[in-house]
């Protein structure tokens, strides 16, 4: 077993906080061990939760449309979420349901290490871009320990104002040429902790 199935083993058992009494499943997240590319969302919903898979509901299949018009599918990306288990009436996840699952995403991000983090909403955004408005800094990436970090509006968002939709079609179309400048992209100077500590 590899360590990335241990791991994701581990997760599954995880009582770390009071959300593992609400589940159904917990949703470790999915993709290859060697993916390129690692999309990390916010929390489970409901159809998440039912089905221990990341984004298999609505936003899920506008995320698959998303990666299809790159030319890539699920298959080949690491998708996952900032917490592992679904938050009571799809709620906004805590400060200390996010600090509990911390330690999963590091080590998730440690053992696939991609070249490009896409992160979904603001939760995922606030690892790299702490105190920043998604609104202000979608589309614009960062490099943080050699990896680049790219901020994009939750699909999940698009649905719910169609004005953003465009949006977030125009910032995906921009992640294969931003994925062939990885290597060469400067480095930033990451985020204090307790900046990381303020948001996420």
């Amino acid at each position: 077993m590899s360590e990335l199935e241990t791991l994701t083993k581990e997760i599954a058992q995880c009582t770390n906080c009071h959300l593992n009494k609400g589940r159904t499943n917990v949703v470790p997240g999915e993709g290859p061990e060697n993916a390129e590319i690692m999309f990390i969302g916010e929390a489970p919903g409901f159809h998440e939760d039912q089905q221990g898979r990341p984004f298999v509901g609505a936003a899920g299949r506008f995320l698959d449309e998303l990666l299809e018009s790159i030319g890539l599918t699920r298959e080949q990306v690491y998708i996952t979420n900032v917490i592992k288990c679904r938050p009571p009436g799809n709620r906004d996840p805590l400060p200390e349901e996010i600090e509990a699952c911390r330690p999963f995403l590091d080590r998730q991000i440690e053992l696939i290490k991609p070249k490009m983090i896409v992160t979904l909403g603001r939760f995922s955004m606030a690892r790299a871009f702490p105190n920043a408005r998604i609104s202000h800094i979608h589309g614009q990436p960062r490099k943080i320990n050699g990896i680049v970090y790219y901020p994009m509006y939750h699909p999940a968002a698009a649905l719910h104002q169609p004005s953003l939709r465009r949006t977030v079609e125009e910032d995906m179309r921009r992640i294969p040429e931003l994925l062939a400048q990885a290597d060469q992209m400067e480095e930033s100077a990451p985020p204090a902790a307790a900046e990381q500590l303020s948001l996420f």
